[in-house]
Formats: C-alpha cells, structure tokens, sequence
C-alpha cells in the first residue's frame, strides 16, 4: 500500500492551505484515514481522522480551524487549514488502516489489518 500526500508549504498567518491524500495498493477496505503531524522537537501528535463511517475527530488545537474530509472508500482524504498558526508548522503525515490483500485466489481470499504513513509534507506558518 502507497500513500501519496500533496500539498503543503509556506503560507502567512491567518491563510490557509489543503492537504490531500490517497491511498493505493491491495486494498480489501479502508477503516480509517487522518492526518498527524510533527514538530521539531515534538513527538508526532494526531491532527484529524475520519472512519468508515464518516465519523471525525480532532486535536483540541485545531478544532474549529481544519476539517478533515474525503471519499474513505476511495482510499482519499483531504485536510483544509484555515486560521493557520505559526504553531502548527510542522510536517504533517498521511496515515491510513486498511485490511491489505494477501492472496486472492478462487474462493480463498487472505488478508491482514494494517496501518501506512505517508511521506510526510512540510508546513510552515510564518508570523
């Protein structure tokens, strides 16, 4: 399974950007895609995440500003920023849980739940 986030880059305090991400591969289902990101210095923390069953949740932080969103049984996920900070600078990464295909022949079909990072992409929020 690949993850091909865009977006990203340098934006003024206030602006705004969107990430999107899709996911691609042997893919049985999508459980859940969302975004974390990393700070220097800071331990990867969760953005936003959205399930199956549309449902999302939020950091505190960026509740109110970011909204996740996207077609999870696409495999893609898009987050917008608005009100963006100097303090969510960061590289922000796609995540996505899937069952992943093994084997798929005549009626006997293996599969294992896993999860995948994206590459990550840089944001940064000048003051």
């Amino acid at each position: 399974v690949q993850l091909q986030a865009s977006g990203g880059g340098l934006v003024q305090a206030g602006g705004s950007l969107r990430l999107s991400c899709a996911a691609s591969g042997s893919i049985l289902n999508t459980h859940a895609m969302a975004w974390y990101r990393q700070a220097p210095g800071e331990e990867r923390e969760l953005v936003a995440r959205v399930n199956r069953g549309g449902v999302t949740n939020y950091a505190e932080k960026v509740k109110g500003r970011f909204t996740i969103s996207g077609d999870i049984a696409k495999n893609t996920v898009n987050l917008q920023m608005n009100r963006l900070k100097p303090e969510d600078t960061a590289v922000y990464y796609c995540y996505v849980d899937v069952s992943e295909i093994l084997s798929n022949v005549g009626d006997s079909l293996h599969y294992r739940d896993m999860n995948y990072w994206g590459q990550g992409t840089q944001v940064t929020v000048s003051s």
